[in-house]
């Protein structure tokens, strides 16, 4: 018997860019205000964040470029698919965001968003860009260690 509140099929949409294109700082977790038929279109998975980014305005964070698509059952009140959403954070928490990005330097870029207890969530990260020679060198680096994977894995057999 499964134990109350997990689901045998588990959603995460991950940001695959962004350990490639930015250094991971400080992460957070936040809720997402969505619709109705944002949630059920989460749920098929028909989402994508590799392009988002989250903005602090008016103490309140918002997070542009994230694209849900439009579910395929819905009627007339279907939602636009690349609209801003509301990320749901302590007021401390986006006092600690907005100093950081106001310093220059740093964004924050949502990492996955998967559901946690039936609810959406988002994790959230400050980045600070990488340079050209840094993502090289993170390529070699990972090159290396399929190398080293694979060297084990023939040594096992």
């Amino acid at each position: 018997m499964a134990k109350k509140g997990t689901d045998s099929k588990t959603v995460e949409i991950r940001n695959r860019k962004a350990g490639r294109d930015y250094f991971i700082g400080e992460t957070f977790e936040a809720g997402i205000q969505l619709r109705g038929t944002e949630v059920k279109s989460l749920r098929a998975a028909k989402a994508q964040i590799n392009d988002a980014f989250a903005r602090v305005e008016n103490g309140e964070i918002f997070m542009y470029q994230a694209h849900i698509s439009e579910y395929d059952f819905g009627n007339l009140n279907n939602h636009q698919p690349a609209r801003p959403r509301k990320l749901l954070l302590h007021k401390k928490q986006i006092l600690k965001l907005k100093s950081a990005t106001d310093s220059g330097g740093t964004a924050i870029i949502p990492l996955k968003i998967y559901f946690k207890k039936g609810l959406a969530k988002v994790l959230i990260a400050l980045a600070t860009g990488k340079k050209l020679y840094d993502k090289r060198e993170s390529i070699k680096k990972e090159q290396a260690m399929r190398d080293v994977r694979r060297a084990m894995s023939f040594r096992r057999k």
